[in-house]
């Protein structure tokens, strides 16, 4: 006869509560759907007899009751029943005897008033026995505790079962030990969930890889590992209908003083929140108002992160309080939803906070210093100006590194730029008078937005301030490219060559004698002025790509503030069991005494049965793992395809244009669009008032 594999999940403070004069009812769920698969026994908690004997006849519809608060995928698997009865035999060296029953077995007392396996009896405990657990084909009948280690305490071992109207007594069983997962605390998950990078898919797949992929997994643990998540709040769920707390008077008055000091909190977090979206409403009242205007369009173009950023940041303010009221009803049955919850929920109030907090270093450190910071910005702005820009176009107008150059349209290229800087810088300079007031502006938005809005305006101010140096870039790029264009089509036609605009090729081409001599007498001075063009190029190109790089780090550093998790890192510096990524066995050795107990026949079978004893642990994300994924989107934004395009723009000159040009998408860490809200002030402060009150920790004891 083959051996049934047999696997109990075991609760570890079960090991150390129950002893070996002890007795209790157990509770869990039963997972198996073939002979093949080993059945899984997962024991969630206990309940001794005098509770059990106060629910009378109540105990189907309770456990009905919690079946309906736990997932639906665990629902369709196993509902939470009835697993037997535990009960110390002082007759037999300490061993714990564990019994259930089905449609057709029973369980009795005898004469001395202990409990025994008598599978022909049936009493009125039993009835209420086989209505809870008729649905379960496997059912535990007998088994003992063996103390393994000190470590582990009492184990649970399976004598036989009954499976299908049938006694089974060769089984293979595996004792595995498992701390009750809890909030707050640590949780198990197998980590697929995280793996986002599939393999590649081949066209074509070998017949032994579809079979692989179609066959079943033997040891299929997501319901296994569900049902553990789930244990805490099935015992929650139980109390709550057998137990119902009664808490002394004393415990009374504390919860409803914080009660009442949470409804205060709530009232004023609320108020001061309307207050804001008041004030926000507003503001988009009028700008909705003149957004037909061209002045409108103008600047919205000219401030195009800013914009963006600030329309970021009023949402979130707006919808702080939808993403802290939390309304999932799953996170309460499942300790891995409710972590999963916790950090959705806090996620987005958290991020504000963050970027608030920097932005007021900053915006304080402005206002405090905003003369000396005046003056440093308008020293290094002259100095640039001066010592860069001015001498560099100076020394194009000579040799530069000894290059011989044209000397008329060097002098031609470099007036024009000389010229162009000088009458921006001097433009610059008469408004220098608002630039102290363009300091403060920077600080009180940093005080009010936080850290990313100032830094998006420096982007802009910037990208404005420099329109000379990006303008005579896209000028002398145009040039170049035309030029570059013109010397490459004049040689395709000495080769006897011509390029198909249709086709993308190179077609054989016969030009006549005319169209050689006048190509002869362009592609010489075309070719001859190259150098100077390009040395006027490469010059501005350096400039411009500087100061798109500039942008582009705070653009970064914008990305990284907005998509940094950090309820994710805070919570991992106090407890990184809360985010597992997988799970591993510790297998302990039995002791001599304990072996001999294991290994003696059962009096049902004569074959011997092999026991197992493990415990359950799970591998925990390093801070690396758990922070990579979030900036993912800086890999996307900077493609070696957008480096290869960018790098055959400057070359060819075809990357022209005012902005910077670098491979990098602008905006690309920042969080989805969310559309505005538009709700009475009334509601948005019932709303902000329950937000907040609901995340009083004794709001689910009223």
């Amino acid at each position: 006869m083959l051996k049934r594999k047999c696997r109990v999940w075991w609760p570890a403070h079960l090991s150390a509560a129950i002893q070996p004069q002890s007795s209790a009812f157990l509770f869990g769920w039963f997972l198996s759907s073939s002979d093949s698969v080993p059945i899984e026994i997962i024991v969630a908690f206990s309940i001794d007899e005098a509770a059990y004997s106060s629910i009378g006849s109540d105990l189907q519809g309770i456990l009905q009751k919690v079946n309906k608060k736990m997932p639906a995928c665990l629902q369709n698997r196993s509902g939470l029943s009835m697993l037997g009865y535990c009960a110390a035999d002082s007759t037999s060296n300490g061993e714990l005897h564990l019994h259930t029953e089905a449609a057709e077995q029973s369980i009795s007392k005898d004469r001395s008033g202990s409990w025994t396996c008598g599978c022909h009896k049936v009493d009125g405990l039993v009835e209420q026995l086989r209505r809870c657990t008729e649905s379960n084909p496997v059912q535990l009948v007998y088994g003992s505790y063996i103390c393994s280690s000190s470590k582990l305490g009492w184990i649970p071992k399976l004598h036989h079962m009954h499976w299908d109207g049938q006694v089974v007594s060769h089984l293979d069983r595996h004792i595995v030990i498992y701390g009750t997962p809890r909030f707050g605390r640590h949780h198990f998950s197998l980590g697929s969930q995280h793996i986002t990078e599939q393999p590649k898919a081949f066209s074509r797949k070998p017949k032994w890889v579809e079979g692989l992929v179609q066959k079943k997994s033997i040891l299929d643990l997501d319901a296994v590992i569900l049902a553990i998540n789930c244990a805490s709040a099935a015992t929650s769920f139980f109390e709550e209908q057998v137990l119902p707390d009664r808490p002394a008077l004393w415990f009374h008055n504390v919860c409803m003083f914080i009660t009442l000091i949470w409804q205060l909190l709530a009232v004023c977090v609320a108020s001061l929140s309307t207050f804001i979206y008041i004030i926000l409403q507003l503001l988009h009242f009028f700008l909705s108002y003149g957004s037909e205007s061209c002045i409108y369009a103008k600047l919205e173009t000219l401030f195009i992160h800013t914009w963006r950023n600030i329309h970021v940041r009023c949402c979130q303010i707006l919808y702080w309080p939808i993403f802290l009221h939390n309304n999932d009803s799953r996170s309460k049955s499942c300790v891995e939803y409710a972590e999963k919850a916790s950090l959705c929920k806090h996620s987005m109030w958290l991020s504000i906070i963050i970027d608030v907090l920097l932005g007021n270093l900053l915006g304080l450190a402005l206002l405090i210093h905003a003369d000396s910071a005046c003056l440093w910005i308008s020293a290094i702005t002259s100095d640039i100006t001066n010592n860069w820009w001015l001498i560099s176009c100076a020394r194009l107008m000579g040799n530069p590194a000894g290059f011989k150059l044209n000397t008329e349209l060097a002098g031609l290229l470099g007036t024009l730029s000389l010229n162009a800087i000088q009458i921006w810088s001097t433009l610059w300079g008469s408004v220098h008078i608002l630039f102290i007031l363009f300091i403060k502006g920077l600080a009180i938005s940093g005080v009010l937005f936080g850290l990313t809005t100032p830094a998006a305006l420096i982007i802009d101010v910037i990208t404005i301030s420099t329109t000379h140096i990006s303008t005579l870039h896209w000028s002398i790029s145009l040039l170049y490219s035309r030029q570059i264009q013109a010397t490459t089509a004049l040689w395709r036609l000495f080769r006897g060559q011509k390029w198909n605009p249709l086709r993308q090729r190179l077609d054989s081409y016969d030009y006549t004698v005319e169209q050689h001599v006048v190509g002869s007498l362009l592609f010489t001075p075309l070719l001859l002025l190259l150098p100077t063009t390009s040395a006027f190029y490469m010059s501005f190109t350096i400039m411009n790509m500087t100061i798109g790089f500039i942008c582009m780090l705070i653009e970064v550093a914008i990305s990284v503030i907005h998509a940094t998790p950090y309820t994710k890192i805070f919570i991992w510096l106090l407890r990184p069991s809360r985010f597992p990524c997988g799970i591993w066995f510790e297998i302990f050795p039995i002791q001599s005494h304990a072996k001999e107990v294991v290994q003696e026949k059962i009096d049902l079978g004569e074959s011997q049965s092999d026991v197992l004893v493990s415990s359950l642990h799970s591998y925990s994300y390093s801070i690396g793992e758990l922070v990579r994924p979030h900036f993912r989107y800086l890999r996307s934004a900077v493609s070696r395809s957008s480096i290869t395009s960018s790098v055959y723009g400057v070359f060819s000159g075809s990357l022209a244009s005012p902005l910077y040009n670098l491979p990098f998408a602008p905006g690309a860490g920042l969080p989805p669009k969310m559309p505005w809200m538009s709700i009475p002030f009334k509601d948005y402060w019932i709303l902000c008032h329950d937000a907040v009150f609901a995340c009083n920790p004794l709001s689910h004891t009223h």
